[in-house]
């Protein structure tokens, strides 16, 4: 598993920015779409919000790739 750690300067990301951001999908679009069919994680469990705040020490999973956010 390929893992990769975000730096953000705000107290949060919204789990579908962080998504985009990392690379794990291409589009915010695409984001929503996997994040609603269940193919996400969230620090261990399946998230279906994609407005869920992610928060420094917080970490997503999607399609082999571990998203860390700073």
């Amino acid at each position: 598993m390929k893992t990769e750690k975000i730096k953000i300067d705000s107290d949060f990301i919204r789990l579908q920015d962080l998504l985009k951001l990392g690379g794990a999908t291409e589009t915010g679009g695409q984001a929503k779409i996997v994040i609603q069919n269940g193919e996400v994680k969230v620090n261990g469990e399946i998230c279906t919000m994609r407005g869920k705040k992610m928060r420094p020490g917080d970490n997503a999973e999607f399609d082999n790739l571990l998203l860390i956010v700073e």
